[in-house]
C-alpha cells in the first residue's frame, strides 16, 4: 500500500504524478503548511485523474478564522486564489493556480488521515488494485463523462444510497 501521508511516491509515478510533485515541493505548498497536516488526496495519487482534475489539499485546522488569514498570506497573490467556506463541512476552501495545476486546499477541524476525502482515496485505491486496469478505465471514463469520483465508483460497484457514505463502508 502506497504511503499517502507524504508525497515522495509521486516522483516515481506517471508524467502527470512526476508534475504534481514538482509543481507542490518547488512552490512548497505543503512545506508551508505544514503545521496543518497537509496530505494531498483525490484522483491525481491514485491514477485515476482526467485533463482538468485539480491537486487536492486537506488540512486539519482549528481556528478558521487564523488559517483563512494564513492562506490569504501565504496564497493571496497566486492566479485566480479564492477563498470561500463551507457550511456543510464547517471548512474552509481556497483555490488557485499554479503553472496551470488548480490547486484546492481544504481545512477541516478534523485529523486529516481521518476527513472522508483521505479515506474515500484509500478505499478507492483499495478498489483499483482489486479490480485491476479495466475497472480503472471504466473510472476514467465515467469520469470524463461528467461523473464526481464517487459516483462513478458507486455506478460501477451497484452501490444504492449515498455514493460518498456507501463507499466508507468498503474501507475495512
Amino acid at each position: 500500500m502506497i504511503n499517502f501521508i507524504e508525497i515522495s511516491y509521486l516522483k516515481h509515478g506517471n508524467e502527470r504524478q512526476k508534475q504534481a510533485f514538482r509543481i507542490l515541493t518547488d512552490n512548497k505548498i505543503l512545506a508551508k503548511l505544514y503545521a496543518y497536516h497537509p496530505i494531498l488526496v483525490g484522483t491525481i495519487p491514485i491514477n485515476i485523474d482526467i485533463e482538468n482534475s485539480d491537486l487536492d489539499v486537506i488540512c486539519e485546522v482549528s481556528d478558521k478564522a487564523e488559517f483563512n488569514a494564513e492562506l490569504k498570506a501565504l496564497f493571496g497573490t497566486e492566479k485566480g486564489f479564492t477563498i470561500s467556506e463551507s457550511l456543510k463541512f464547517d471548512a474552509i476552501k481556497a483555490n488557485f493556480i499554479v503553472d496551470n495545476f488548480e490547486i484546492e486546499i481544504f481545512g477541516q477541524n478534523k485529523p486529516t488521515t481521518q476527513q472522508n476525502a483521505y479515506l474515500h482515496m484509500l478505499v478507492e485505491h483499495k478498489l483499483l488494485l482489486e479490480k485491476g486496469e479495466a475497472f480503472r478505465q471504466e473510472i476514467i471514463t465515467l469520469k470524463q463523462k461528467g461523473y464526481k469520483t464517487e459516483p462513478a465508483f458507486a455506478k460501477l460497484l451497484g452501490l444504492e444510497g449515498d455514493p460518498y457514505q456507501e463507499l466508507l463502508k468498503l474501507l475495512f
